[in-house]
């Protein structure tokens, strides 16, 4: 007879003394407990290829391949899937997607097995979450490739790359992971305003990724002592001058009202947004409406901020320009047009987190699988609850 709730006591026991290799050791413990005969935590890799089983698992298992596996339905839809005696369950962070837990039982699983499981699941996601920092077993999981320092460095400075709260969504992109140096993204949520900024560094490698660290944490600076837009950008702009004359980097720096919809942005050098309303994409914001971050200075007009009101389930696609550059073999841009094309197929069959990694996966495959420059893009939805009018009966 299964004992759920003795399997969740061990589990939560390890949020006080643990390392993330101890995971899999402490579900094979509890596994009899769930009438299960192996439970697996298998994280997606970096570029979102495949699902490993975690560092510290037991025997020699095989990844799973994300597109044409039931394990890989699951990460990609963020729901249950299951085939006679196995199930397959999304592993989520909010609303990041971390991998799945593949649970092996002795008979086929009820309704009760699967809610079960699910409170394990989200269980086993907190754990990988909150205990991830305390070892390296998560990050020798995912990586397939050796990270270069840059892309160390950058990574390091992300925050999660889907989140979403109070009717918005954010979900990013970049590549290439394992060598990334000049490009990130960021984004917060203070009250009903979503920060978001996008940055493309001039430059490579260890020198470019110092410039984006700068860059990166002058902005939360800003952020975080209440600047407006326009101080946000003087800030950044003084702080590269200051610390890398004649260096820049291209950004948008966006908020948005969650209450409203409406979205103000400042295009420091930077391409425009692609806007996506009814599927369908709308003109293009003006841009630029500022020089590029470290260059402002050259300008003697204050920076200029663009606002636009967004209706419920428009989508902004912020994008550097590695995307709509990257060339085929025969030297065709992939350009502004196909990608539109391609973000509204894509979201029409997918969620927001599988279409970013379906363009990244894209992207890649334009230019046979070598970059010619760092390519990321972020994704804002604007959802808004709808309103219930309480009834007067």
């Amino acid at each position: 007879m299964s004992d759920s709730m003795e399997a969740v006591r061990r589990l939560l026991d390890l949020r006080y003394r643990s390392r993330p290799e101890d995971l899999p050791t402490a579900l094979s413990d509890v596994a009899p407990l769930l009438d299960a005969v192996t439970v697996t935590v298998l994280l997606v890799d970096y570029e979102q290829l495949s699902l490993w089983p975690l560092h510290g698992t037991p025997g020699s298992l095989e990844p799973r391949p994300v597109d044409g596996t039931l394990a890989g339905h699951a990460f990609c839809t963020a729901e249950t899937t299951n085939e006679k005696t196995c199930l397959w369950l999304p592993l989520l962070h909010g609303a990041e997607r971390l991998g799945v837990l593949e649970v092996w039982l002795r008979d086929a699983p009820g309704e009760r097995e699967r809610r079960d499981f699910g409170v394990i699941a989200a269980l086993v996601a907190e754990l990988i979450a909150s205990r991830r920092f305390y070892g390296d077993a998560v990050e020798r999981t995912r990586r397939r490739l050796p990270m270069q320092l840059a892309a160390e460095i950058i990574w390091n400075q992300l925050p999660p790359l889907t989140f979403a709260a109070n009717g918005a969504l954010v979900t990013a992109v970049l590549e290439p992971c394992y060598d990334v140096g000049g490009d990130a993204f960021d984004y917060a949520a203070n009250g009903d305003i979503v920060h978001v900024a996008l940055f493309d560094t001039v430059g490579h490698g260890i020198s470019a990724s110092a410039l984006t660290t700068l860059t990166l944490n002058t902005y939360r600076n800003a952020r975080r002592s209440g600047l407006d837009l326009a101080d946000t950008y003087r800030s950044i702009d003084k702080w590269i001058r200051a610390q890398y004359p004649g260096a820049f980097v291209t950004a948008l720096l966006g908020e948005l009202d969650t209450g409203t919809g409406r979205y103000r942005r400042i295009a420091a050098g930077h391409p425009a947004e692609l806007h996506i309303r009814g599927g369908r994409a709308l003109p293009a914001l003006p841009t630029p409406t500022a020089l590029p971050l470290g260059l402002g200075h050259m300008l003697p007009r204050p920076p200029g901020v663009t606002e636009l009101l967004l209706e419920p389930g428009d989508t902004l696609m912020l994008y550097t320009d590695g995307i709509t550059e990257a060339r085929s073999a025969d030297g065709e841009l992939f350009g502004l047009d196909r990608l539109a094309n391609f973000i509204v197929k894509a979201m029409a069959e997918g969620s927001p987190a599988e279409t970013m990694r379906k363009l990244i996966h894209a992207i890649v495959s334009y230019e046979n699988g070598e970059l010619r420059d760092d390519a990321t893009a972020a994704l804002v939805q604007w959802q808004p609850s709808p309103v219930v009018t309480p009834s007067p009966w």
